[in-house]
């Protein structure tokens, strides 16, 4: 799949949400109670990210097809912390999401990060471990959201 990867503009922060929400639904939500699927929904939906977005407070990266439409979306929180990584279901294991995450890591190791961390979603732990990450430690549970804390050093 040949796709571009670029910083998400902010008349495209709204369909990048949407994949982020229609992807968590298909993946993520079968395994979250109530409470994790709407706090999950206020998250990608809600103003705070959003307006941490529009600020320039919050790093987004895309990838796009040959019509200029989003097929996968990373977003990185402070101090280079993942909260978002998806891709169009029906693009999955074409190295969309690893193209993105090389993209970050590019831009992160020139800014002199040394390591990137993540709470991954269990549908994405194995896919973080190809990658590198590795577990700070076990399943954690809150607000509904199940996730394991990773990390992977930058070089």
């Amino acid at each position: 799949m040949i796709c571009e990867i670029r910083h998400i503009r902010k008349n495209e922060w709204e369909m990048a949400m949407q994949l982020a929400w229609d992807t968590f639904l298909v993946y993520e939500a079968p395994e979250y109670d109530n409470e994790g699927v709407k706090n999950f929904h206020e998250f990608v939906k809600g103003d705070e990210l959003r307006n941490m977005f529009m600020l320039g407070e919050y790093y987004a990266l895309g990838a796009f097809d040959e019509n200029d439409v989003i097929i996968g979306i990373l977003g990185i929180r402070k101090h280079w912390h993942i909260s978002l990584l998806f891709v169009e279901p029906a693009l999955h294991h074409q190295g969309i999401a690893t193209r993105l995450l090389e993209a970050a890591f590019k831009d992160a190791a020139a800014e002199g990060v040394t390591e990137m961390t993540v709470f991954s979603a269990p549908y994405a732990t194995g896919f973080y471990h190809k990658l590198g990450f590795t577990d700070l430690d076990d399943e954690k549970h809150a607000d509904g959201i199940r996730y394991t804390p990773m990390k992977i050093e930058l070089f």
